[in-house]
């Protein structure tokens, strides 16, 4: 079942008729942490969505609040932590949890939950709203991000670091014994600047990781724009 639930996936994506304005990928936030024994299969869900080819943009956020039970995630992020409790109160959640997987920042299913998961990114893959166009060049240090023109929705402009693969042997915790694989885990978040509809050019310094993807994205937590480079 659960190649067939992929591959019918992959094929809805791949007919889908081009919208007018720009395509984006789909963004899967999944809060995970390698202290939580109920995330393994949540990172699986990812990597696999990872590695699908498709339209999509995966990215594994590992929280702080599981490293007080006796292991320290080596790739917990307080920006990570801070993030899910935002979405917390957009999405209208008076608590976190792992493994939590938000969609386009607008819908969230348990990460673990497969079917669940495939469900919410082919509603947002049915939606008919435009994506807003973003392009991102490096330059040195630096990369240089720019926002075409939109609706006028206040939006933040946000950059993330992350690395394609990490294999950690868990020594203690509730994964103790285990070697944890992986995918897209985040290293770095910041803010670059913000959008309120008119064409802008944004400059930050390039963040830690293997690769980097800037999301406009609405105050509301709506995705509005997505865009990634090595």
């Amino acid at each position: 079942m659960r190649a067939p639930a992929l591959a019918a996936l992959m094929a809805c994506l791949s007919a889908a008729p081009a919208l007018a304005g720009s395509t984006r990928p789909v963004v899967l936030e999944l809060f995970t942490s390698e202290g939580c024994n109920s995330c393994p299969p949540a990172d699986a869900v990812l990597s696999e969505l990872a590695a699908s080819g498709s339209n999509l943009l995966p990215l594994a956020f590992h929280v702080t609040y599981w490293d007080r039970l006796g292991w320290p995630d080596p790739f917990a992020l307080p920006a990570a932590t801070q993030r899910q409790h935002d979405y917390a109160a957009v999405l209208g959640s008076d608590s976190v949890y792992t493994p939590q997987m938000v969609v386009d920042g607008t819908h969230d299913v348990i990460g673990s939950d497969r079917a669940g998961v495939l469900r919410a990114v082919s509603l947002q893959r049915g939606q008919a709203s435009h994506a807003v166009p973003v392009t991102l060049a490096r330059s040195g240090g630096e990369i240089a991000i720019t926002v075409a023109s939109g609706e006028a929705i206040p939006a933040n402009v946000l950059v993330a670091g992350y690395d394609s693969r990490h294999a950690t042997a868990v020594k203690h915790g509730e994964n103790a014994g285990r070697t944890l694989v992986e995918s897209n885990v985040v290293r770095g978040l910041s803010r670059a600047g913000s959008w309120r509809g008119e064409a802008v050019t944004l400059r930050a310094k390039l963040p830690p990781g293997e690769h980097i993807a800037v999301l406009l994205q609405a105050e509301g937590g709506r995705i509005l724009g997505a865009a990634q480079i090595d």
